[in-house]
């Protein structure tokens, strides 16, 4: 991870680096973007109404992305065989506080205990203990994730997926650009605490993919029945990622 290269490249970003020094870097592999569009009505009960629901030209957007991680780790401590790699899945959709868009998480499904206890704990994020497995052959992803938390709404993912077009960079103002350019997560505590979260990275170098869903109930684990049609889908093979401390914002 070329650390010095990564805070040198801003001129994507919507506005400017956080203040104040990173502390956890995270390397995310193999990654999917598989978004559908949705009804903001159809949300709306299911994000705190202390935010607002990010939409592109009226509509909202939930993903699923499914992807495994490394190099997971706090600044100054090295990776640690079986904490710092592990797949991770996420469901989530995007909103907006004053003027700062983000990314609202559903749930973060991952497969090590450890991680998803500290992620609960710090950063008051909605992860959940899953038995998951992704396995390259050839260009092929291979993924398949079950959720195992205790008292959590059963949740499974099986999927096939790999890269189709070379490598593009979304241009501002589309809606891929909209997907992906987001540098801010935001979670809320009690209903009423609402943290932000600041990340950094390069530019997402996406491809357009393709998809074989064997079975998919991720979204429906949170009462969102995702429409009856094909998702739009981009793949990223690598992306080096820098994570600030959790703010508490209101």
């Amino acid at each position: 991870m070329d650390i010095a290269t990564i805070l040198r490249a801003t001129n994507h970003r919507a506005y400017p680096l956080p203040t104040g020094p990173w502390v956890m870097t995270q390397t995310w592999h193999e990654l999917l973007f598989a978004h559908y569009p949705i009804s903001p009505a159809i949300l709306r009960p299911l994000i705190p109404s202390i935010l607002e629901i990010d939409t592109y030209e009226g509509v909202a957007w939930v993903g699923i992305v499914p992807f495994h991680m490394s190099n997971v780790r706090p600044r100054g401590i090295p990776a640690v065989h079986g904490l710092s790699a592990f797949p991770e899945l996420n469901v989530r959709t995007y909103v907006k506080h004053g003027e700062q868009s983000g990314v609202f998480f559903f749930s973060l499904d991952a497969g090590n205990p450890i991680a998803v206890a500290i992620a609960r704990s710090v950063f008051h994020l909605p992860y959940f203990n899953a038995q998951m497995n992704s396995k390259r052959v050839g260009e092929a992803i291979h993924y398949a994730s079950h959720r195992t938390h205790r008292g959590a709404p059963h949740a499974d993912y099986e999927a096939t997926y790999q890269p189709v077009a070379p490598i593009a960079y979304a241009t501002s103002g589309s809606l891929e650009h909209w997907f992906t350019e987001r540098y801010s997560l935001y979670t809320v505590v009690q209903a009423k605490r609402l943290y932000r979260g600041e990340i950094h990275h390069i530019q997402w170098p996406l491809q357009k993919a393709e998809l074989e869903i064997k079975q998919d109930t991720m979204a429906r684990s949170h009462d969102i029945t995702l429409p009856d049609t094909a998702p739009l889908l981009h793949y990223s093979e690598r992306q080096d990622v820098l994570i600030w401390p959790l703010q508490h914002i209101l």
